[in-house]
C-alpha cells in the first residue's frame, strides 16, 4: 500500500488542468490559421474530442492502455472497465504517490489532445460524420495500443524505448497519422491552398495557451513535484524559446523579413521536439535540442513540397518530425545525472526502433480506418460545401458576422475594408482573386511599394520581400 503525497497530488492536479487547457489552445491555434468561413468547424473538431474520448477512456480505453499486459500488445479491458479498481489509493505501477483516479484523469488529457492534433492536416476536407467515426476508431486502434506499448508495460517499453511526455505516443503517432490522411484525401484546389491565415491574433492566443499548457504536459511526466519535474519544466521553456528564435533567423534569411506566424510554429516545433526528452536531458542539451528540432522541422517543408503533400496546417512537419527528432535525441543527450536513462548507441537504436514501429503502425492503420469508413458513405466535403464555407454548410453557424452598409442593396456581405460587395462576384471568383492577385491600393498612403510577395512557410502567413526562396527538395 503506497501513501498519497499531498504535494505531489496537488502538483498533478495542476498539470492535469494545464494539459486540458491545451486542447482549447489548439482549437484557437488552428482556428486562426484557416479561412474565416471554416473557423468553427476546425475548432469544433478539437472540442468534440473532449467529449467522445472521455467516454471511450472510461469504458475500456484506460484499461486497454494501462490494464495488466496481454502479450505486450494491449491491457486487459475488463480490469479497469468503467473505473473499476480506479480509486483514491495510488497504483504500485504508475504514479505511486498520487491517487490512481488522478493518474486516470491526467492520462485522459493526453488521449484527448492527440487526435485533435491530426485535424490540422485535413482542414477543410473532412465532413462531420466521417470525422466522428474516424475519431472513435483512431483512438481505439491507434492511440490506445501505442500508449500501452510504451507507457503501459507493452513490448516497446520492455525493449527499452522511453518517452518522457509523449514525443512518440502523442506527436509521432499524430504526425504520421496526419501524413496518412493528407495522402488519402489528396490536395485541395490551388486557390484554397494559398489563402492566408484569417486571424493571426487568434493563432497567437492559441500558441500562448499551448506553451503554457505544455509545462503541465512535460513536467507532469515526473508524477511528483520534485527536481525531475523542475528539469522537465525548465527544459521545456528553453527548447521552445531556442526553436522560436532559430525559426525567426531562418525566416529572415530566406524571406528577408520575420514572420509572426512563423515564430509561433517554430515554438510549437521546439516544444514537440523536447517532449520525449524533457525529463532525461540536462538544460544545456535542451538548447541544442530546440535548435536541432527547429532546423529539422523548418527544412521538412522541402519534403512536403517535393511530394506535394497538402498538409494544411503542417501537422506532420511540426509534430511528426519534431517528435521523431526528439525521440532520437534521447539516445544522444540522456544523462543519468537527470534520470535513469543513459545516452549511447544502444539507446539510440532502441529509440529509432520505437519511432519506426509507431510511425509505420500509425500511418498504415490510419489509412485502413479511412478506407473502411469511406465505404459507408462520403467522408469528404463537397465542392459546394467548400465554396459556401464549412461553418455554414455543416453547422449553420458563422464565426464572424458581417454588417450591411447604407446604400448596399446587393444582399451580400461587405468587404473587409468596409466597401459593399460587388453584386457580380461569385465565391469562386473571390477566392481566386484573394489567392492569385495582389491587393489593390485604395489611397496614396497604400500605394507605397511593399516588395514582392512570394510563397514562404505554408503554415505561416507567406512572407514577402526580396531574397532567396525557402528551401525545397526537387
Amino acid at each position: 500500500m503506497y501513501p498519497v503525497d499531498s504535494g505531489d497530488t496537488t502538483f498533478i492536479v495542476l498539470c492535469t488542468a494545464l494539459v486540458l487547457l491545451m486542447t482549447p489552445g489548439l482549437a484557437f491555434f488552428y482556428g486562426g490559421m484557416v479561412r474565416a468561413k471554416n473557423v468553427l468547424t476546425i475548432m469544433m473538431q478539437s472540442f468534440i474530442s473532449m467529449g467522445i474520448i472521455a467516454i471511450i477512456w472510461i469504458f475500456g480505453g484506460f484499461s486497454l492502455a494501462f490494464g495488466p499486459d496481454i502479450g505486450g500488445l494491449f491491457g486487459d479491458i475488463s480490469y479497469h472497465f468503467a473505473l473499476d479498481k480506479v480509486g483514491a489509493m495510488p497504483s504500485p505501477l504508475y504514479a505511486t504517490t498520487v491517487p490512481f483516479i488522478l493518474f486516470f484523469a491526467y492520462q485522459l488529457m493526453f488521449a484527448i489532445i492527440t487526435p485533435a492534433l491530426i485535424t490540422g492536416a485535413f482542414a477543410g476536407r473532412f465532413n462531420s460524420r466521417g470525422y466522428i467515426q474516424f475519431l472513435i476508431l483512431w483512438m481505439i486502434l491507434v492511440y490506445i495500443p501505442v500508449c500501452h506499448w510504451i507507457w503501459g508495460g507493452g513490448f516497446l517499453s520492455k525493449l527499452g524505448v522511453v518517452d518522457f511526455a509523449g514525443g512518440i505516443v502523442v506527436h509521432v503517432s499524430a504526425g504520421f497519422s496526419a501524413l496518412s490522411t493528407v495522402i488519402f484525401f489528396g490536395p485541395r484546389r490551388k486557390e484554397l491552398r494559398e489563402i492566408e491565415p484569417s486571424n493571426l491574433p487568434l493563432v497567437a492566443v492559441g500558441a500562448g495557451l499551448l506553451w503554457f499548457g505544455w509545462f503541465g504536459f512535460n513536467a507532469g511526466g515526473a508524477y511528483a513535484g520534485d527536481a525531475l519535474a523542475a528539469y522537465a519544466f525548465t527544459n521545456t521553456t528553453i527548447a521552445g524559446s531556442i526553436a522560436m528564435t532559430v525559426w525567426l533567423i531562418l525566416d529572415w534569411h530566406y524571406a528577408k523579413r520575420p514572420s509572426f506566424s512563423g515564430i509561433l510554429v517554430g515554438a510549437v516545433a521546439g516544444l514537440a521536439t523536447i517532449t520525449p526528452c524533457a525529463g532525461y536531458v540536462p538544460p544545456w542539451a535542451a538548447i541544442v535540442i530546440g535548435a536541432v528540432g527547429s532546423v529539422v522541422c523548418y527544412y521538412a517543408k522541402g519534403i512536403q513540397s517535393h511530394f506535394k503533400f497538402d498538409d494544411a496546417l503542417e501537422v506532420f512537419r511540426a509534430h511528426g518530425m519534431g517528435g521523431l527528432t526528439g525521440a532520437l535525441l534521447v539516445g544522444i543527450f540522456a544523462s543519468t545525472a537527470i534520470n535513469t536513462v543513459s545516452a549511447g548507441f544502444e539507446q539510440f537504436f532502441v529509440q529509432l526502433l520505437g519511432v519506426v514501429v509507431v510511425g509505420a503502425y500509425a500511418f498504415v492503420l490510419t489509412w485502413i480506418i479511412l478506407k473502411i469508413i469511406s465505404h459507408f458513405g462520403p467522408i469528404r466535403v463537397s465542392d459546394m460545401e467548400t465554396l459556401e464555407g464549412l461553418d455554414e454548410a455543416l453547422h449553420g453557424e458563422r464565426a464572424y458576422e458581417t454588417m450591411d452598409l447604407p446604400g448596399d442593396t446587393t444582399g451580400k456581405p461587405a468587404e473587409a475594408d468596409g466597401t459593399p460587395a460587388r453584386p457580380d462576384r461569385t465565391d469562386t471568383e473571390e477566392e481566386t482573386r484573394a489567392a492569385d492577385q495582389p491587393d489593390q491600393p485604395k489611397n496614396k498612403e497604400q500605394s507605397k511599394p511593399n516588395g514582392n510577395k512570394q510563397e514562404g512557410d505554408a503554415t505561416s502567413a507567406r512572407a514577402g520581400g526580396r531574397g532567396k526562396t525557402a528551401p525545397s527538395i526537387g
